[in-house]
């Protein structure tokens, strides 16, 4: 689930919270190509305490599905492509957003630099929190998966970023 990072950390960013539960799904439509324990299209769905669900997809085998999305009460957020190279696009109910095209991979390695040369504090951890937790989330993943369960409750070992 290589490409399932990207829809998980967006998701959990975008809601600003960790999730509480996972359901998942596993679709081969070519056994040969995607053998036992190679994925081709994983759809996961994550709950939220505060009730907001992320459906998310990740595949192999699947072409332009390179965007995130956020619908809710108040309007909808758009970002394609959303994980690509770019140029990266953005619009919301209230129209286009007009930024400026920046390479992020570029910004990134940039700021990565300026971390270990001059001792530049980081804008996010480097410690490795994320990461982790983004790996407990994606094997409950594949535990609901291979459980076929309807809801595998995550157990709370990690604080909410934003607290």
């Amino acid at each position: 689930m290589d490409i399932g990072i990207y829809a998980l950390n967006g998701a959990r960013y975008m809601v600003g919270e960790e999730p509480v539960w996972v359901t998942a799904q596993e679709t081969k439509t070519d056994p040969v190509k995607f053998k036992d324990g190679v994925d081709e299209t994983i759809q996961f769905q994550l709950g939220f305490a505060s009730g907001a669900v992320a459906s998310c997809l990740s595949s192999y085998n699947i072409n332009h599905l390179d965007r995130f999305f956020l619908s809710g009460d108040k309007g909808f957020a758009e970002m394609r492509p959303s994980t690509d190279y770019g140029p990266i696009r953005g619009r919301t109910h209230q129209g286009e957003l007009t930024q400026p095209v920046t390479i992020h991979q570029m910004v990134q390695m940039d700021e990565m630099a300026d971390i270990i040369l001059t001792n530049k504090k980081p804008v996010a951890p480097v410690n490795g929190e994320e990461p982790l937790k983004d790996l407990k989330i994606i094997d409950a993943i594949y535990q609901a998966v291979n459980r076929k369960k309807s809801h595998l409750l995550l157990k709370k070992t990690y604080r909410n970023r934003f607290s």
